[in-house]
């Protein structure tokens, strides 16, 4: 009996050392000042794994797989290379109002005849707000031209891309991400970085 609780304990201790040797990485970029609040963000937006989910609660996807392999130059916003993925948009959370749980965009990427969701992004226009919008400390981008062609030109905005669910080698609060691609092919767009916007 004593031989067969030991021969046990030790094929726990096993598991548990495998386990633990097989955990997958902190997550790089990710500011310790706010890991802590974006991994609760994390997880009240979990549901949204599935873009069923989100198509319930009203995102829905402007269809476009965005990819900027140019950095942006003078004039442009200072995106690095790399891709944003498929945006779901909820239009009725656009406004001036910033609430940490409810992103105006929800980002995936594309995986062959699936969607897995990536980022969330805080989306205002200039309109809405005219002065610098922040969350989580972290000031928004902008203001900006539309991402033609997949918006208009004149919808200047802010925005601040958080990469809650895949690991961006730029950081967390970058806005393109070197580790996601769309595919060739239809509906998949390769862009300039948007202008700076100049002006309402």
């Amino acid at each position: 009996m004593v031989r067969s609780t030991s021969v046990v304990a030790l094929l726990a201790l096993t598991c548990t050392l495998q386990l633990t040797a097989q955990a997958p990485p902190s997550r790089p970029g990710a500011p310790p000042q706010v890991s802590a609040r974006l991994a609760r963000i994390r997880a009240a937006l979990d549901k949204y794994r599935d873009p069923i989910m989100a198509v319930h609660d009203g995102y829905f996807s402007t269809v476009a797989c965005v990819e900027y392999p140019e950095a942006g130059g003078a004039g442009r916003m200072r995106y690095p290379p790399g891709g944003m993925g498929v945006h779901f948009l909820n239009v009725g959370l656009i406004g001036p109002q910033i609430d940490s749980l409810r992103p105006q965009v929800l980002i995936y990427e594309k995986d062959r005849d699936s969607l897995r969701l990536v980022a969330a992004e805080w989306f205002v226009p200039v309109a809405a707000q005219p002065n610098r919008p922040e969350i989580f400390g972290v000031p928004f981008e902008g203001p900006m031209e539309g991402h033609h062609p997949v918006q208009p030109v004149g919808l200047h905005h802010w925005d601040l891309h958080v990469w809650l669910w895949k690991p961006n080698p730029g950081g967390v609060f970058t806005a393109t991400n070197a580790n996601v691609h769309c595919p060739s092919g239809g509906y998949s767009f390769k862009e300039q970085a948007p202008r700076v916007a100049v002006g309402p």
